[in-house]
């Protein structure tokens, strides 16, 4: 059993971290870090919690084995400098501090998109874990990207209100959420230099990606469309994306129309492809708080170990 800490454990991917590694056979919670809920139960922030985890947090963190940071985008830096974190532990960031430059300090931290990262993620000590609306729109154009095939790519994307955090706001107040969408940030998400960062390592082209973010009216998930052109036929572009992600164990091409269902509260990417004339459409579905954040999160960890992948992530989509 592997002591595992988890800073920032009152936000949204902080207790779904909890959630999952509760039921992992492979390690033990050693500590859940808050300094604004110190004192507090995390079943009392979380009463779905309950039944599974009765920790109380606390603002004073352990020697661990495994180290998940949940915090703020830019507080993760500030969090590794303040406290002493072995050069053994693994540390595993889901903020973006480290996915575009991971080198801090004496830790080199590894892009962690199983998908293309798997071989080096083996054994590491340090992984940025991938953001979720990066996560969706890569997953859906990397087969792409490594034949040499993108050029322009125009992408919309919807989320669910939980990708903006637990701290309450004008636009994830149920007031202003429900019966309404909205877009956000066009054209400039923090995620597109991610994105293209990873696309343009594997094209042989620059990549250029519009992408425009949607508010949606719903709780979880994240469901994009990325419009490219494309002379394949579709059968073969199907078939490229099936030997893509042939041993990917969380990554499932549709040939039936998709949605956000069959998707939510699972670590799962479900992809359908749409093609008319030379016009390719390309669908993705993700939780964002799982493959987009925490279940990602362990994901990497069991790579990471030389554990099972799937290990502690065999959960069904809420269907209804």
């Amino acid at each position: 059993m592997k002591k595992v800490g988890i800073v920032g454990a009152n936000g949204y991917t902080g207790s779904e971290l909890v959630r999952l590694l509760a039921f992992h056979p492979m390690i033990e919670l050693s500590f859940l870090y808050s300094r604004s809920n110190s004192g507090t139960k995390i079943s009392d922030l979380y009463p779905d919690l309950a039944t599974v985890c009765e920790m109380t947090l606390t603002d004073k963190p352990s020697q661990v084995e495994i180290l998940f940071l949940c915090l703020p985008h830019k507080e993760s830096q500030n969090w590794l400098s303040q406290n002493t974190v072995g050069d053994e532990t693994l540390v595993i960031d889901l903020g973006n501090d480290f996915r575009l430059d991971g080198s801090f300090q004496n830790r080199n931290f590894i892009y962690g998109l199983p998908e293309i990262n798997k071989k080096n993620l083996s054994g590491v000590k340090s992984i940025a874990n991938p953001g979720c609306f990066a996560t969706a729109i890569q997953l859906a154009l990397l087969p792409l990207a490594e034949k040499g095939l993108l050029n322009e790519v125009y992408t919309t994307g919807i989320t669910g209100s939980t990708g903006a955090g637990q701290s309450l706001q004008s636009t994830t107040h149920f007031t202003w959420r429900n019966d309404n969408i909205s877009a956000y940030k066009t054209l400039t998400h923090q995620h597109v230099d991610e994105v293209l960062q990873q696309l343009n390592s594997f094209n042989d082209k620059k990549v250029g990606l519009n992408f425009i973010p949607w508010r949606g009216d719903f709780t979880r998930g994240i469901f994009t469309s990325s419009t490219v052109k494309s002379d394949l036929e579709l059968s073969d572009i199907e078939q490229l994306y099936r030997d893509f992600y042939e041993e990917a164990p969380f990554v499932k091409v549709n040939e039936r129309a998709i949605d956000l269902k069959q998707v939510v509260n699972t670590n799962r990417c479900v992809i359908h492809i749409e093609k008319n004339d030379n016009v390719v459409v390309i669908h993705s579905a993700i939780d964002n708080l799982l493959k987009g954040a925490s279940g990602q999160a362990v994901q990497n960890m069991n790579i990471a170990m030389g554990w099972k992948e799937n290990l502690g992530l065999d959960l069904k989509p809420v269907g209804f």
